[in-house]
């Protein structure tokens, strides 16, 4: 605003400015600035503590298996008491609900790295503390999903959607490599240390905010039935059950990077956690790019563009996991990341554009179920493919899954549409502008 001030009150921004203000508007509300700016120092956190928790598995038990269980059990709680996270963001203030809940998951990390820093972590501790991890997060991630809207409003909902997914990528490339050293250096137990610490910004974010300045959705009374409620109105919405089919599918069998990547660093380019840290953060780098592109979707994205999106990711999958050497695998993991991030930002948008706002914790519970639910069904049988098959194979084979299904979806779209192999190829192109 300074540059163009200076220039005189009569000057036209250029198209690139246009762009950049544009993009990047929903950071003009102080409250989503207080809290994106904690978001990123937190997720920064977490992702070195996903890159510590599942190289201190694969340093106890060299098992992908093992790494699966664990993985099963961080994302399991999702499918027990998701909704009921849900209903509590439908009827709660969602800002001291997170105040509990990152505090919670706060605590956690802490336990594990104080555990490993003093070297008595054992296998079955990482397991009941990824258990608790979930539980609390089971919780937290619906009540933060349906918090943005409260912050922002729904007219920049799909830009902040976006920014939170560019935030989520700017930690998922520093987390790692930050991990690494850290490993490489003092260990992982210093990693979980950093973790819990990150959490202190999201807290403060959270106390500094101007209540007056929110948006909150309407409130729902506490009822009977409320839960069955949130079902029935998915099952009525044909949009909103092919979205949450397609992204529990992929988030079932392709998502599951943090065995695959860690599988394939270790056991089949015989790199240290530094090597894996380096594919996790050029899957980030992708990402990143991904989450920047989709700030500038200003409407509802269509079917077809996130079924066509599916089928572009699955094929980049199946040929991550088909290069021959670290640096062709690197390579082809920031174009999978794009897309991967493509899929994901425009699959919640469109969910979260699509509900009434007092429906709005709980359908989002519904989605987050399908996208990480089928975790602790996906992981161990991705680590078990790579396990019987070959590491390359969690890849490979969760991509073929994908591909397949997504093929499927189209094939019933076209059906219900009329629509020929050529019209369907077109307006998943066009989708890319909505």
């Amino acid at each position: 605003m300074t540059a163009v001030a200076a220039r005189g009150p009569t000057t036209t921004p250029t198209s690139v400015e246009r762009r950049a203000t544009g993009m990047f508007r929903s950071l003009k509300v102080r409250n989503y600035r207080l809290y994106a700016s904690g978001q990123l120092i937190s997720l920064t956190g977490t992702w070195m503590q996903r890159v510590a928790q599942d190289w201190l598995v694969l340093t106890i038990t060299n098992s992908g298996t093992a790494l699966g269980i664990v993985t099963a059990l961080q994302f399991g709680p999702a499918l027990v008491f998701g909704l009921w996270g849900g209903m509590l963001a439908d009827r709660s203030d969602k800002r001291k609900l997170l105040l509990v809940t990152q505090s919670g998951l706060a605590v956690v990390a802490l336990v594990l790295g104080v555990l490993d820093v003093i070297g008595v972590v054992q296998y079955w501790h990482v397991l009941v503390l990824a258990g608790a991890l979930g539980l609390i997060a089971a919780v937290d991630t619906p009540v933060r999903q349906s918090f943005v809207v409260e912050m922002v409003g729904r007219d920049e909902l799909a830009n902040a959607v976006a920014i939170n997914a560019t935030i989520f990528n700017i930690g998922r490339v520093i987390g790692p490599v930050v991990a690494g050293f850290l490993i490489s250096a003092v260990g992982t137990g210093w990693a979980f240390v950093g973790n819990a610490a990150s959490s202190i910004a999201v807290l403060v974010g959270l106390t500094m905010m101007r209540t007056a300045e929110l948006h909150p959705s309407p409130a729902i009374e506490r009822a009977r039935g409320q839960v069955r409620e949130g079902f029935r109105y998915v099952r009525g919405r044909a949009d909103l059950m092919l979205t949450m089919v397609l992204v529990f599918i992929v988030g079932t069998f392709g998502l599951n990077f943090q065995i695959t990547t860690a599988l394939l660093a270790k056991q089949v380019f015989r790199r240290t956690a530094t090597g894996y840290g380096l594919l996790s953060t050029a899957l980030a780098i992708g990402a990143c790019v991904g989450a920047v592109i989709a700030t500038r979707r200003i409407r509802r994205p269509t079917q077809l563009f996130l079924v066509g999106t599916a089928l572009a990711f699955s094929v980049l999958e199946i040929g991550t996991g088909s290069m021959p050497n670290f640096d062709s695998t690197a390579l082809l993991l920031v174009p999978t990341g794009l897309v991967m991030l493509t899929l994901t930002t425009a699959a919640n948008a469109s969910v979260q554009l699509g509900v009434e706002p007092t429906m709005r914790g709980r359908v989002m519970a519904l989605y987050l179920m399908c996208f990480m639910g089928g975790t602790p069904v996906g992981a161990p049988l991705i680590g078990w493919m790579a396990g019987v098959f070959g590491p390359r194979w969690g890849l490979i084979g969760g991509g073929l899954i994908c591909l397949l299904a997504a093929l499927g979806i189209a094939a019933v779209l076209a059906h219900r549409r009329g629509l020929r192999p050529g019209d369907i190829a077109g307006r998943m192109v066009a989708g890319v502008h909505a």
